[in-house]
């Protein structure tokens, strides 16, 4: 084999190989050893590729020497992979050849799907509430017409139907809104003890109503951080709220702050917010997606509390945009724990 071919695929920064007229692979760069494996050179392409579409988009290739492209799936180990492969004529010593190239495009391709999951996911959370109140409307419209019991029940139901979906929209708005400034990073300084005191204040009513004790502990002096405080209060009253609603009766929810300190994540002088509960915890099979959209570990006990499943998505892209870290600790019957770490500067 000609040294200067091995050099050209070697040359190319992507999986890549050249595949002769008589539909052997006569070179192979580094990165297509490592997807498609190490013996391939001077095999047929069919036993190294074996996707149909692919291999019909080289054969014609060879054929009549037009580009063509196509999808080849692997996988990683980790995840399922998705390669957009062009395929290239080319005139070489040894031929006639093709140049085939396989760019990654996984990530694009979870975006889409992504994209899809959650246009699916809001369609879905209000289809619920406008099928329920289609029903009752259609109900008051006729057997309820001249039933006052029935009417007042159903009313209210349609009220609570109508307060959940303003929830679903307010938060997909908010969503939005924090997707849109998360590269900008806030500038406003804060003292984080004051808005905690005033978010334990805020909420002291909901915690008396649930029987759960609201406690905090913060420093003696001031902490100032650089943030967004409307965004900082939505994350601590979406934190805190949460943990009132899922405690239970007779557990208590602590706010901590500790002073500025290095952070070794961060790199930095930071501060660390810990909101730490005694409720029944999560099991760890849900902790890696408790910050996904629309996730719930109950979906029933979630939308009776009024949940909308986007309260750990917001609170996840505001602290991606005050530079920060987001934890989450939680063991069956040992409370869970949300530890917050945020840049002094």
């Amino acid at each position: 084999m000609p040294a200067f071919i091995s050099g050209f695929v070697d040359a190319v920064p992507l999986p890549a190989l050249v595949i002769r007229s008589d539909e052997r692979i006569e070179a192979a760069n580094p990165l297509a050893q490592t997807l498609l494996g190490s013996g391939i050179v001077g095999r047929h392409f069919i036993t190294a590729l074996r996707q149909p579409q692919l291999l019909d988009a080289i054969e014609n290739s060879l054929r009549d020497r037009a580009p063509r492209a196509a999808d080849y799936m692997g996988n990683d180990g980790r995840q399922d992979t998705t390669f957009r492969v062009a395929v290239r004529p080319v005139d070489l010593p040894i031929g006639a050849a093709v140049l085939v190239s396989f760019e990654d495009v996984t990530h694009a391709e979870q975006l889409i799907q992504m994209r899809r999951d959650f246009v699916a996911n809001v369609s879905h959370e209000l289809k619920t509430p406008l099928t329920a109140l289609i029903g009752f409307i259609e109900t008051l419209k006729g057997p309820a017409r001249n039933d006052p019991a029935a009417q007042a029940r159903f009313l209210n139901i349609m009220e609570a139907e109508a307060h959940r979906m303003n929830r679903l929209v307010s938060d997909l708005l908010s969503l939005s809104r924090v997707e849109a400034d998360e590269r900008v990073r806030p500038t406003e300084r804060l003292n984080l003890g004051d808005l905690i005191l005033a978010t334990i204040s805020g909420l002291s009513p909901l915690a008396q109503e649930a029987d759960v004790t609201l406690r905090h502990d913060l420093p003696n002096t001031r902490v100032v951080i650089p943030g967004d405080q409307d965004q900082l209060h939505q994350v601590l009253t979406n934190l805190v709220e949460n943990a009132i609603k899922y405690c239970g009766a007779g557990t208590s929810v602590t706010v901590r702050l500790g002073p500025p300190d290095y952070a070794p994540g961060l790199r930095e002088q930071a501060v660390t917010l810990v909101i730490q509960d005694t409720g029944p915890g999560i099991d760890p099979i849900h902790l890696p997606r408790l910050t996904e959209r629309f996730y719930r570990i109950d979906n029933h006990r979630s939308r009776e509390l009024g949940g909308t499943g986007l309260g750990l998505a917001i609170v996840k892209h505001i602290v991606n945009r005050h530079r920060g870290r987001l934890k989450i600790q939680s063991k069956p019957g040992q409370g869970t724990r949300f530890t917050i770490t945020l840049p002094v500067k």
